[in-house]
């Protein structure tokens, strides 16, 4: 655990430091996001150093898509915490006038946060941020399959925060298993569903609440009418950004059978403007986060026929952008979390086979759809279900200001970001106040004679 400390003697801890109610107060919270914020910049450049090392992300991209997120987060935090913690106010109805009606936010308490490898800091700390915001306390668990991000967290939230406050626990799945025998008031899990599902059994020995993000096999749904070129380079971005290893990169692509080849070779000219003419040599071009996983990436790319790309290596646990054609249905590659640079053309007619095809799967993470017809996407939103969705790109909506984030059904629980965070680690408690001046006998009995008026008044 961390500094010998227990997973027991940790949730012991956080409980009597909550229990003090010191976590309430606005000044407090304000003061652990500002401490979160020092040395978030303080640690810049070990962060971009060890996402670097874990995952070969370039500076650039590890600012665009985890460190500058964080920012954000951050800024909205602290800008806004002072009216999401205000109670937001209800309507009575006459029979219990007169009185006054709210919604009081009040922390859960004492939180595990448990964070996956393929965005290892942000995803560590954007929940964190809703935590501290909402008045918790917080355990993280970084992935050990990120050793570097999970080291350099472990440093600056130590810095930052009194084990009673933060703490960072790192270590594998026994350190997992040891903290999810303990009683929280919350566990967020971000991962993939066969571990959330171990999550949300561990939870539900203590009725404790879940917020799981999970993930699944995200469409992309092209229409005949786009504009190809724009189209197959946005996908191609969502799909090969860290390489190919994001819970909302499309998964697969279901199109025209007419339109495949030409997608195809704009897939692959994106590919060539975006990491040169071998993408191995390219400092922003990814690598497979472990041998297992490229393993994994590499039974999957047996499914079906290779348009381009497949190159690969295993020492260094590269995986070139690759597309492919004609894989069965019944594939393991259509079938499991891709989470690699494979993207799977599905061939597919219409729209209405599109939306029948979405449908007949699990309930993706994110769902694309592609059309200049604005009633086409239009349909495709209002018949599908999934945990967000894009009309005419990917993967931006994860960045978009006010929108909650997170999945539905087999694809998660909850959401979060900005107001979503502070509200995921908040129990919404329904209040009435009333004076004790008029007294209203409509609601004692007896009743008869009352029925005419309770069909008026309620």
């Amino acid at each position: 655990m961390t500094q010998g400390s227990s997973a027991k003697a940790l949730v012991e801890k956080q409980r009597a430091r909550f229990e003090t109610r010191a976590t309430l107060p606005l000044a407090w919270r304000r003061e652990q996001l500002q401490a979160l914020e020092r040395v978030a910049r303080k640690y810049e450049a070990e962060i971009l150093a060890a996402l670097q090392s874990d995952l070969s992300k370039s500076p650039e991209e590890a600012y665009l898509t985890e460190v500058g997120n964080i920012y954000g987060e951050l800024k909205d935090a602290l800008k806004n915490v002072k009216a999401w913690m205000a109670p937001r106010k209800g309507s009575a109805p006459l029979v219990i006038q007169p009185a006054r009606v709210w919604q009081y936010s009040d922390p859960l308490g004492v939180t595990l946060i448990i964070s996956p490898w393929n965005y290892p800091y942000q995803l560590a700390v954007a929940p964190l941020i809703g935590a501290l915001a909402a008045g918790c306390t917080a355990v993280v668990k970084p992935s050990e399959l990120s050793p570097a991000t999970s080291a350099v967290l472990a440093r600056m939230l130590r810095e930052a925060f009194p084990e009673d406050v933060v703490a960072v626990v790192e270590g594998g799945a026994e350190a997992s298993r040891a903290l999810l025998d303990e009683r929280w008031d919350l566990i967020f899990f971000t991962g993939g569903p066969q571990v959330g599902r171990v999550v949300a059994e561990a939870a539900a020995k203590h009725l404790t609440p879940t917020v799981l993000e999970l993930g699944g096999k995200s469409p992309c749904i092209v229409d005949k009418s786009v504009d190809l070129e724009v189209t197959a380079r946005r996908i191609a971005w969502g799909k090969y950004v860290n390489a190919g290893q994001t819970c909302i990169a499309p998964d697969y692509v279901l199109i025209p059978p007419e339109l495949k080849g030409r997608f195809t070779e704009l897939v692959q000219k994106a590919v060539a403007s975006f990491y040169g003419a071998n993408a191995r040599e390219s400092r922003d071009y990814g690598r497979i986060i472990s041998a297992r996983h490229f393993e994994r990436v590499s039974k999957l790319a047996r499914d079906g026929t290779v348009a381009f790309g497949g190159e690969r290596d295993a020492d260094s646990r590269f995986f070139a952008p690759t597309v492919i054609t004609d894989a069965p249905l019944s594939s393991p590659l259509m079938q499991e979390e891709i989470f690699g640079p494979l993207l799977p053309l599905v061939d597919c007619p219409s729209i209405d086979e599109a939306i029948r095809f979405v449908r007949s799967r699990p309930k993706p993470l994110a769902l694309y759809t592609f059309s200049k017809d604005a009633a086409v996407n239009e349909r495709v939103l209002t018949e599908t279900s999934s945990g967000g969705a894009v009309a005419n790109d990917v993967c931006v909506h994860f960045a978009a200001k006010g929108l909650p984030f997170g999945g539905v059904g087999e694809s998660g629980i909850g959401g979060y970001h900005g107001q979503a965070s502070f509200d995921a680690f908040s129990h919404r408690k329904g209040v009435v106040k009333r004076p004790f001046l008029l007294d209203m006998k409509l609601r004692y009995p007896p009743y008869a004679g009352k029925l005419d008026l309770f069909k008026r008044f309620l």
